[in-house]
């Protein structure tokens, strides 16, 4: 089994699955999770070639564009990794990756943990968050024909999983249902030292919104 030759036929393989994905779960999504993967994995003890395999299939086939099905994307991973020769128990911790990385509202249990996935979670949330985060915040409530505010409808922080999948809200009540609880929820030193710009940008992007929304500026 050959490492680097996996990876590169792995990120082919994303590449053009992913070709014609929504701009933020395509596969520049993809490469900037995987770079910021292999840059937290420099201070933690991880197998790199599951952090970089996890990090390149972890949205192969995200459940939002398949009708809410969990089970497409760990298949979709597992189906690749037998053809490309990856062992057994490589591709039931990469499934188990992929169940497991996303927020889904951050009301379920997590099943699975390892110290491969808590780098590839802080990778994926910082890639949620920032000004990449705003981006792709919009971008998605413009894909969903969703409103950018309504002060008349308030963020729910006690969403159930499925109630957080089906949620049709305003784009702006997602960073307080999800992106402004991320800094929080960060596993690695790295991850949360990177975190708290990116959280502090959001905060002031928010007050400028509001400030413009009421007029004031």
């Amino acid at each position: 089994m050959n490492k680097t030759t996996i990876i590169s036929n792995t990120k082919t393989f994303v590449q053009h699955t992913l070709q014609n994905a929504e701009g933020g779960h395509d596969w520049f999504h993809i490469l900037r999770v995987w770079n910021n993967a292999k840059l937290i994995s420099k201070s933690e003890n991880v197998d790199v070639f599951i952090v970089e395999l996890g990090a390149l299939l972890h949205d192969i086939a995200d459940s939002k564009f398949h009708e809410g099905d969990e089970t497409v994307g760990p298949k979709v991973a597992r189906d690749f990794l037998l053809n490309e020769g990856v062992s057994e128990e490589i591709i039931i911790n990469i499934e188990n990756i992929i169940r497991n990385i996303s927020f889904k509202g951050g009301n379920f249990n997590q099943e699975f943990s390892s110290p491969e996935l808590e780098v590839l979670q802080d990778a994926d949330r910082l890639d949620a968050i920032g000004a990449i985060g705003i981006a792709r915040c919009f971008n998605y409530g413009g894909f969903k024909n969703r409103p950018l505010y309504n002060p008349e409808i308030s963020p729910n922080l006690n969403m159930t999983k499925d109630e957080y999948k089906k949620s049709e809200a305003p784009t702006i009540n997602h960073f307080y249902e999800k992106l402004l609880l991320l800094k929080d929820k960060m596993n690695t030193q790295t991850g949360k030292k990177i975190a708290e710009e990116r959280h502090q940008y959001m905060e002031t992007f928010l007050q400028q919104f509001y400030n413009e929304w009421d007029g004031l500026k």
